[in-house]
């Protein structure tokens, strides 16, 4: 997956947007203002941090040395993932989870307003 393709993937989403709270080089991607996904687009190898399931975070670290504890994040609830290094069917799967999760944690009303969008 390519940056453009990243960016795209993770603004496909329904409510997704594209911020730059930390500087210009890093996008944080957010659904109702909360963060599912933080890439450097311009890095090299191209990394993207995701939310994960703590107990699917430590099975996905060992499955795949791609996947490592989440740089400056919470390391129990946040994988970096080396985009390279895992297929691209996985990658998808990992950002729509890291998506879902944080959906999941919405007021119950900001959840039904994304189910109606």
């Amino acid at each position: 997956m390519t940056p453009q393709e990243l960016r795209a993937f993770c603004l496909d989403f329904n409510a997704s947007v594209e911020e730059f709270p930390f500087g210009p080089e890093t996008s944080v991607f957010k659904v109702l203002g909360k963060m599912f996904a933080l890439s450097a687009l311009d890095a090299r190898p191209l990394t993207v941090n995701l939310k994960c399931d703590p107990d699917d975070a430590v099975r996905l670290r060992e499955e795949y040395a791609a996947i490592v504890p989440g740089w400056h994040m919470n390391k129990r609830h946040w994988n970096t993932v080396t985009v390279s290094g895992v297929p691209g069917r996985v990658l998808r799967e990992l950002i729509e989870d890291s998506y879902d999760l944080v959906v999941a944690g919405l007021p119950r009303a900001e959840r039904l307003r994304l189910d109606r969008g």
